[in-house]
């Protein structure tokens, strides 16, 4: 064993003991070069920095044992994604000048919208304190995906080196796979992988959020305006439009959704459990994942993570699946549609270029940005509302038909609100809702479903099946 070597040597026997020569071979015969990557890595140059290696592998092996998902490396990730290019403190300047846009904003719904604001103090984020706000939301929703991709990484991955099928017990084992010091470092990798899957996806949605709810699905835990003002001020450099302007039109946006989800409190379960019914019944396409493993290679866990990100998740969606997914377009695109009427109406007297300002975040919404990037690679699921135009449109009628306090009254109950049928018409929907005077039938309605919340809850929008209020014409 030569000198430039020992150092990759060292390694090897730290995670496989008696097997490390085994391993050195197992190596050279999948094509890598010890020497060549000892060299690169600066461990040949550096002793030093072999006990550094020595140590992070431990921690990983720490932190993994146990749990499918490096949760801890995750969060490391996302922070490091979320810096990437430079993610200063916001500065006591920054902080007044978003929270002054704030204040004009709140100022501005109370004209057009009796919901009121958060009684919380508004925040005014870096990235990196956007990440460690939101991130145990992305756990809850993103993490029996994640728990699922793991596993069924990890028996590829045993598959893979003991040249078989996964625990079948056929094959050979090359370098000792029986060792526990191997079988440590193989458990290890399927929930680093994952972690940085993890964290990547949502380091980078923190590199394209505004706030906390612009995405349409709220990703803190209690309702509050919180504003990324580097992310606003990337999104304004790129428009032919003032800087204090965007900013306030994005606060106005942020401070519009979080007025509704204080006001209608079911609306974020409702939408959180229909992503989690999604998500709880994703299946995995193994050939897929089993041909991502093969073209990244074993070896390289950066590679493994990337992978994950390439159609790994089967195409089919079960009956369960597919009513999730309209309750959560439906649900998407009413919310959106209502915040884009709402801080339409707020907006008009004071921005001038508020046309040019919505075309753009409708453009946004629809080509989709980093979150709805996250969204798509952690769950196979995309967060675009679907008809959002229409939604938009059929708050407007609302808003003329019925003014602003019927119109707002339709979020006191899921069951009021149109359903993913309604929406293939909302026109018609909204028209025959002004035609027979909603405002009493909505009270109506909702003392009915009241009433009979006694004798059993009402399943609500996601299922489409609860009665609807007398606007509704369910013949179509």
């Amino acid at each position: 064993m030569s000198d430039e070597q020992t150092p990759w040597m060292k390694l090897l026997r730290e995670l496989f003991g008696d097997d490390a020569e085994m391993a050195l071979a197992e190596l050279e015969r999948m094509g890598m070069d010890p020497s060549a990557l000892a060299a690169a890595s600066g461990l040949s140059a550096t002793p030093g920095m072999m006990d550094h290696v020595l140590s992070q592998i431990r921690s990983l092996m720490a932190q993994s044992d146990g749990e499918d998902v490096n949760w801890t490396l995750a969060h490391d990730v996302a922070r490091g994604v979320a810096a990437q290019g430079g993610d200063p403190s916001v500065t006591a300047s920054v902080a007044t000048a978003t929270r002054s846009a704030v204040s004009r904003a709140e100022l501005w719904l109370d004209a057009v919208t009796d919901f009121n604001p958060s009684t919380l103090e508004p925040k005014v984020w870096s990235r990196a304190e956007w990440v460690e706000a939101t991130l145990p939301t992305w756990r809850v929703l993103a993490g029996p995906v994640a728990v699922s991709v793991s596993q069924a990484l990890g028996g590829l991955l045993r598959g893979e080196l003991s040249g078989g099928d996964a625990g079948d017990g056929d094959g050979d084992q090359p370098f000792g796979m029986g060792g526990p010091q191997a079988q440590g470092l193989i458990s290890t990798v399927s929930p680093t992988v994952c972690g940085m899957h993890m964290g990547q996806a949502a380091g980078a949605a923190a590199r394209g959020a505004f706030g906390g709810a612009d995405l349409g699905v709220p990703l803190l835990a209690t309702p509050r305006v919180a504003l990324v003002p580097s992310t606003m001020a990337g999104f304004a450099a790129g428009l032919d439009v003032e800087e204090s302007d965007v900013h306030t039109y994005l606060a106005l946006r942020e401070a519009a959704h979080v007025r509704l989800f204080v006001a209608a409190p079911w609306l974020a379960g409702q939408l959180h459990a229909a992503i989690e019914r999604y998500s709880e019944g994703v299946s995995i396409d193994l050939d897929a994942l089993d041909d991502a493993v093969r073209d990244a290679g074993m070896g390289d866990p950066a590679r493994l993570q990337q992978a994950l990100s390439k159609g790994i998740f089967a195409t089919h969606h079960s009956e369960e699946q597919t009513a999730s997914l309209e309750t959560i377009g439906t649900m998407l695109a009413l919310i959106e549609g209502w915040v884009d009427e709402v801080t339409a109406l707020a907006a008009a007297p004071h921005l001038p270029q508020l046309g040019a300002l919505r075309e753009m975040m409708r453009r946004r919404r629809a080509a989709g940005g980093p979150a709805e990037d996250a969204f798509a690679n952690l769950l196979g699921l995309e967060l675009r509302p679907r008809k959002l135009r229409e939604a938009t449109d059929l708050w407007g009628a609302l808003t003329r038909g019925l003014g602003s306090q019927a119109r707002d009254h339709l979020w006191s109950h899921p069951d009021l609100l149109p359903d993913a049928r309604d929406m293939d018409d909302a026109q018609a929907w909204a028209e025959s809702l002004v035609a027979r005077g909603a405002g009493d039938d909505v009270d109506r309605e909702l003392e009915r479903l009241l009433s009979e919340g006694a004798s059993g809850p009402s399943d609500g929008a996601s299922d489409g099946d609860g009665d609807k209020p007398s606007g509704t014409d369910d013949s179509r």
